[in-house]
């Protein structure tokens, strides 16, 4: 038996560069996208610990359930939708009872498909959405009817509505919001009295560019007969203990799939996690599960955190109050702990339910070890205990190094104490730019604070020197190209281009080595810039980063610029030779290496609200360089500059054309070279 278990070890190393991603992170028991939106393995968060299904409750077998709610007593409601009830679980005895009739004026009433239901803040009365009947039951918690809303009529309702309510909620104030089918206008509200207010929080309309230039083109009759543009409907609604409602809406690829509405109907859910919330970010194109998430439902807790549910592939997924995804669980099977038709979702205290309307049953989930550390880590920085979140986020990096969120919890634990350095070292390892900024900024502070009084004297003294040297050795500031010589007319062209460029060109003072010296020092430059430039700004993924891939991004363009220019020109009359092309381009590079050597220090001193500065300073570069380029071309070939511009125009379109025969050439000379292998098997095969 050891000897299978060890073989048995051993093929899954073997095999395991061979998973794809999405098999990948199925194949772990959970998993974590990272910065780089890769899915790496991650301990189980919760593991599923009992099912409730009727038949153990001796109530029947469910059938449909479509909604869930547990009031603050850890009572359990479900929206047994497929028989027309609503079925209580009281948390203490384990005993359920059945609601599925009531006394509507001296006459016996009843639900037909319930798909939604709600218990107020006072735990005093029972809201269920009577989808079929089209209305609203308030029950007391005894079953007894208390009101009836029925279909509202406004002149804010459009003429062929139909008030079917699937999911509603209540706040504090005995305001109630409704999602009903059909309803793309945004949630319905209604007053305490059952009477209909207006609508909040529609969604934007998502419409094709094309489509809508068809519209504005076509007929009346042409417009009648087309899609509209209407917003996309909400499918689900929950409310947090601040009276924010959560929602989601089923759109497929969205990056706003949940919103958190204030009561103006404004969504201000924070998305500043590494990616939106919004599911899986690693997803296929081919296979029986395709595309992005599909949530149908969202349970607020405390501290921020929220849990969405997608539907597609049986996933929970929680993130925190900024938009962090925490962890993810749970999918699509048979096992325990598993869906085949998820439909809803809600938590109470750390345990998490949810039901599943194929298999009529409601899996309770209780977090695990790492679970807890991961919640007691976000709920500690909440109430502002950073002691226990740091204690907390230690240990979770303990048990999940890939969980990048830790290091950004420990983080600002260290910047609360004003362990700067420490900061902004844990920040760069959760990859969080913000936070690594306000640290910087502050350690900087610090510093200059510190170190004022000597780098006033440092400047003094430069500045007595430099003055001191300037009187000793003063000699004539004119500048020309004898004065400048062959070696350091690259500055001077790039200051004084016309004058360079002429010389260059006509005294036969440029040099084409020193133009591949230029090309070979912006490989160096680019190179060191694109590694060792400061956090704040460099994005490059430096465990991938390979200097030689650069040389091509370097040599390519510049040789392929000058072969396309010199097949250009030579058909436009230009004096220029390819020499000259060689030299005038790469003279025109010069000013970028200028700019990257002070830029790439200055990304070491600056914040993320200075970065401008960094980046204006490429597009000085970038102009500088273009304008040495136009006026170099322009002189080399004696051209205008209309016909200038019109020839470097010409030249993107070359190299365009030179790109498209390459490709092409390599194509069929590698249809050749399997042509001829081919061949060759086919007589050795017959030999």
């Amino acid at each position: 038996m050891k000897i299978k278990g060890i073989l048995g070890v051993l093929i899954a190393l073997l095999l395991f560069p061979a998973f794809p991603k999405e098999a990948f992170a199925s194949a772990y028991p959970g998993y974590i996208y990272s910065y780089d939106k890769e899915a790496h393995p991650s301990p189980l968060p919760y593991v599923s610990s009992r099912t409730i299904d009727g038949k153990q409750l001796k109530v029947g077998a469910f059938r449909s359930p479509n909604d869930i709610f547990i009031d603050k007593d850890g009572a359990l409601y479900i929206a047994d939708t497929g028989n027309h009830r609503i079925i209580v679980i009281d948390r203490e005895t384990e005993q359920a009872r059945v609601i599925d009739r009531f006394q509507n004026n001296g006459t016996e009433d009843h639900f037909n498909e319930p798909q939604g239901v709600f218990v107020d803040s006072e735990n005093e009365h029972i809201f269920v959405a009577d989808t079929l009947n089209r209305r609203i039951v308030e029950l007391r918690k005894d079953g007894a009817l208390v009101n009836i809303v029925e279909e509202p009529k406004s002149t804010l309702i459009r003429t062929n509505f139909q008030f079917a309510p699937i999911k509603l909620v209540m706040d504090k104030a005995k305001r109630m919001y409704v999602v009903s089918k059909g309803s793309y206008e945004g949630l319905m509200e209604f007053d305490g009295d059952g009477k209909f207010v207006g609508f909040i929080g529609t969604n934007r309309v998502k419409f094709n560019p094309i489509d809508l230039l068809w519209k504005r083109i076509s007929t009346e009759e042409q417009r009648e007969q087309m899609v509209l543009f209407v917003p996309l409907e909400f499918n689900n609604v929950d409310i947090d203990e601040h009276g924010f409602m959560y929602t989601t809406t089923s759109e497929v690829g969205s990056n706003e799939p949940v919103k958190r509405l204030n009561p103006s109907g404004v969504d201000i859910l924070r998305r500043e996690g590494f990616h939106p919330p919004k599911g899986d970010i690693q997803i296929t194109q081919t296979g029986s599960v395709t595309g992005g998430s599909t949530f149908i439902d969202v349970d607020s807790e405390r501290a921020g955190i929220y849990n969405a549910l997608d539907f597609k592939r049986g996933r929970i997924f929680t993130y925190d109050k900024d938009g962090h995804l925490l962890y993810q669980f749970g999918g699509i099977g048979s096992q325990l702990g598993r869906f085949k038709a998820p439909s809803a979702l809600d938590s109470f205290e750390d345990n998490i339910y949810v039901s599943d309307r194929m298999l009529g049953t409601v899996t309770v989930f209780e977090p695990t070890v790492y679970g807890k550390a991961v919640r007691k880590a976000v709920t500690s920085h909440y109430d502002g205990n950073m002691e226990h979140a740091a204690e907390a986020w230690n240990e979770t990096l303990r048990l999940n190094r890939n969980n990048e969120i830790a290091y950004i919890g420990i983080g600002k634990a260290l910047l609360k104490q004003d362990r700067y350095v420490e900061a902004m070292a844990h920040f760069e390892l959760g990859n969080n730019r913000s936070y690594y900024s306000e640290a910087f900024k502050r350690n900087r502070e610090l510093w200059l604070e510190r170190n004022f009084g000597y780098m006033a004297g440092a400047i003094a003294l430069a500045a007595a020197v430099y003055m001191f040297v300037r009187k000793r050795f003063r000699t004539s500031t004119a500048v020309n190209y004898t004065d400048a010589g062959i070696w350091k007319n690259p500055f001077y062209t790039a200051i004084h281009p016309f004058n360079g460029f002429w010389e260059m060109k006509y005294e036969q003072k440029g040099k084409v080595g020193i133009a591949f010296g230029i090309l070979l020092g912006l490989f160096v430059a680019i190179v060191l810039k694109r590694q060792f430039s400061g956090f704040i700004v460099n994005y490059n993924d430096l465990t991938e980063f390979n200097s030689f891939d650069e040389l091509k991004f370097v040599i390519l363009p510049f040789l392929l610029w000058c072969v396309a220019n010199w097949s250009l020109t030579t058909l436009m009359e230009g004096e220029g030779s390819f020499k000259d092309i060689i030299m005038a381009t790469g003279y025109a590079l010069l000013p970028l290496i200028i700019v990257y050597i002070p830029q790439l220090v200055l990304s070491h001193a600056v914040t993320a609200e200075e970065s401008s500065f960094y980046y204006l300073l490429n597009t000085v570069a970038v102009l500088w360089s273009l304008w040495l380029l136009f006026v170099g071309t322009m002189t080399v070939h004696q051209y205008t500059p209309g016909k200038t511009i019109v020839t470097m125009l010409l030249t993107i379109v070359m190299i365009g054309i030179i790109l498209f025969l390459s490709l092409l050439l390599f194509s069929v000379l590698q249809q050749m070279f399997s042509f001829a292998i081919s061949i060759y098997n086919e007589i050795i095969f017959r030999m």
